[in-house]
């Protein structure tokens, strides 16, 4: 395998497909004034899953109107429980009274990698379960071995089939073992908690992930009858329970959603206030915003953020929490390319993400991106390219408008972002990513002062965009 250095502008990203929705953005306009985030995607999404260890009624509250979060609750009601959502409200009534079927069905699983977390409670409580390999973005190579590896130590045999995997611990039922991640997972530490709290004896999951999402559905479950100590350390123990019981949760405010805004509001030179964030949560991107000359005030649950004097170039290395966070890594992407000298981002999390760069490259951006060359089995010799995890950006530069795309839901979000200080028109398609995890995105850049509209696109740019009323 070789590396080659790319500096070179990406090519435009083609013509829009007539009919599909674009998202349209006149740059240059500072935003100004408060938004309120909502609860956080990814604590829902294990908190769903986890309704699905108890045949009793749980309550969701701040719980926000997201694909992602419909997709779960079509798998839920897929797999025999009776859904009722309240989208005014805000709130999700899940009752899983029987189980009808383990078998997850592919065409939902494929959708989103989050469809795996019902792995774990559905081993726990009904003894097996069946799923295809999980989709969701394209961010490299996610293995949910972590997971299944756990589940046989725990006692579960494991079958691959050609269309996915069958999981049974039907014979003598999960029991507690310590357990061992080879890389503190997300939904890996997620998936085994869940299926521990019915297990029987005790389960310590050491390197376990430490996000504050984790805490959250930790807590849930001990509100629900769990025995779980040591939620945020990189240590937890669970005693097994006997059965667990319905729970009214409200879910977390979302320290992504939140960290979008505030990066918008620096590079944009604007001022906004965030309602409803928690400053810990906040703290691996609050750090690199006053590192890079960015101010940040905090007061309990708001947090106020604007640009100083000027932007400065900074290193940035994603890292699990609490270190700064992998799906902040492409908006904060978009602030180096306006800060002022060579800035450096290591993605330690997911390989194959920095994708997005070519996007930003189309917009006039200056980013070095190391790519990785491998030539295929014997007799082809056809090279694949895929991108490495290290980059390098020189500020500041102007941004010029584009037709360009969403890749993931983060990228997506950060070249909108980028589109907000671009000069002229910036054309995003593939926005169906974004409607994954940011909430009424659009309007709530629009009542922030954005020019930004949501349309249905074609191959010819837009006469402008008129100012929000």
């Amino acid at each position: 395998m070789s590396v080659t250095n790319s500096t070179s502008t990406a090519p435009e990203s083609g013509h829009l497909a007539t009919g599909q929705r674009v998202i349209r953005i006149q740059g240059g306009t500072p935003l100004r004034g408060e938004v309120t985030i909502g609860g956080a995607k990814n604590a829902v999404l294990p908190a769903l899953a986890a309704t699905l260890l108890t045949s009793d009624e749980c309550v969701l509250r701040n719980v926000p109107n997201l694909a992602d979060i419909d997709n779960m609750v079509e798998l839920l009601r897929a797999l025999g429980a009776t859904v009722e959502r309240d989208p005014l409200r805000k709130q999700l009534r899940v009752r899983a009274a029987e189980i009808s079927t383990t078998a997850a069905p592919p065409e939902l699983v494929a959708r989103m990698r989050a469809s795996f977390l019902v792995a774990g409670p559905l081993l726990a409580r009904c003894g097996e379960m069946s799923a295809s390999t999980p989709g969701g973005c394209r961010l490299g190579a996610r293995p949910v071995d972590v997971d299944v590896r756990g589940f046989r130590q725990m006692g579960a045999t494991v079958e691959f089939q050609e269309d996915g995997q069958h999981l049974s611990a039907r014979t003598a039922g999960l029991r507690g073992r310590r357990l061992y991640m080879d890389y503190p997972s997300h939904t890996g530490t997620e998936n085994l908690l869940m299926a521990a709290t019915l297990a029987s004896g005790r389960t310590t999951i050491v390197n376990a992930a430490c996000e504050p999402e984790i805490i959250h559905v930790g807590n849930m479950l001990n509100r629900m009858g769990a025995r779980i100590s040591g939620l945020g350390s990189p240590i937890i123990s669970i005693e097994g329970v006997d059965r667990l019981h319905g729970v009214a949760e409200t879910i977390l405010p979302d320290r992504l959603e939140a960290g979008a805004y505030a990066i918008a509001a620096v590079i944009t030179g604007g001022e906004v206030t965030l309602r409803n964030v928690r400053d810990g949560d906040m703290l691996p991107l609050t750090a690199k915003l006053r590192e890079a000359g960015a101010e940040v005030w905090v007061d309990e649950e708001r947090m106020l953020v604007r640009p100083g004097q000027s932007l400065r170039a900074v290193e940035v290395q994603t890292l699990p929490f609490p270190g700064f966070p992998t799906d902040l890594q492409a908006p904060f992407a978009v602030l180096m390319t306006q800060a002022d000298g060579r800035s450096k981002l290591h993605e330690r999390v997911f390989e194959d993400r920095l994708r997005y760069t070519d996007e930003l490259q189309a917009m006039g951006a200056s980013i070095w991106v190391e790519k990785l060359t491998s030539v295929g089995d014997a007799g082809d010799t056809r090279q694949a390219v895929r991108y490495g995890t290290h980059a390098e950006i020189t500020g500041p530069t102007p941004l010029h408008g584009a037709t360009v795309r969403a890749l993931d839901i983060r990228a997506g979000a950060g070249i909108v972002l980028a589109g907000l200080i671009a000069s002229g028109e910036t054309v995003v398609s593939d926005i169906h990513h974004i409607d994954r995890g940011y909430e009424s995105f659009v309007p709530k850049l629009q009542a922030l002062g954005a020019k930004i509209s949501v349309e249905l696109g074609d191959a010819r740019p837009s006469s402008g965009l008129k100012p929000p009323s």
